[in-house]
């Protein structure tokens, strides 16, 4: 991944926290305090997925009014949506999956992104890009920690944000491989929550998620 933009708080997306929430946002108005509630609780890096009408809209409102966020777009599939959520504000990129024509475009926004990988052969195909960080998805589906402490000792080289089916219970489990800067996940965003708006219940699932590390405890 490149470097992000100077104003953040850290060299990578994936240090920015243990966990990078995965929105989906429904409702224009909800991006806003949705974001602010996330990054009250230790969230600053957030993932709009490209999954909804109103995305676009979600990352230019946080990228917008809410300063403290890193807000990033997921779900990137062409090379048209990359030039369109980084028109919006997005300050980094993720993808499902990659060709060599959405890497090139990534590569040339100038952001941060993190490609999607299941298998060995898409990581050393990335690696020989040039390309070391990486998403892992679907992370479960695909093998779990146990795939990616298998790639650890002949790939060490490459990190990863495993993505897909993960929960706070085996957050922990991932945060512990060696390859594995973040995870990412929505748990911290229950779909009860968002419909009523209670902010602060996201905020105080965030916090703990914020406070996941290897052993479970705070990082």
């Amino acid at each position: 991944m490149s470097t992000p933009p100077s104003s953040s708080p850290a060299a990578s997306v994936l240090d920015l926290a243990p966990v990078v929430p995965v929105v989906v946002v429904d409702e224009p108005a909800d991006a806003v305090p949705l974001a602010r509630a996330l990054v009250a609780g230790g969230l600053p890096a957030i993932e709009v997925t490209l999954r909804t009408p109103v995305a676009l809209d979600a990352i230019r409102a946080i990228a917008g009014e809410v300063p403290g966020a890193v807000v990033g777009a997921g779900t990137v599939i062409t090379a048209e949506q990359v030039g369109e959520v980084v028109a919006a504000g997005a300050r980094f990129l993720v993808s499902p999956g990659w060709t060599d024509g959405l890497v090139d475009a990534m590569r040339a926004s100038g952001v941060p992104f993190l490609p999607g990988v299941s298998t060995t052969s898409e990581v050393v195909a990335l690696l020989e890009r040039g390309v070391r960080e990486m998403k892992f998805f679907p992370a479960e589906a695909a093998g779990g920690t146990a795939y990616l402490k298998a790639l650890a000792a002949p790939l060490p080289q490459a990190r990863f944000c495993p993505t897909g089916g993960i929960g706070p219970a085996s957050a922990p489990e991932y945060l512990a491989l060696p390859n594995v800067g973040c995870v990412g996940g929505s748990w911290m965003l229950p779909k009860d929550a968002v419909a009523g708006r209670d902010w602060g219940r996201v905020e105080a699932l965030a916090r703990e998620a914020a406070a996941l590390s290897a052993g479970g405890t705070s990082r």
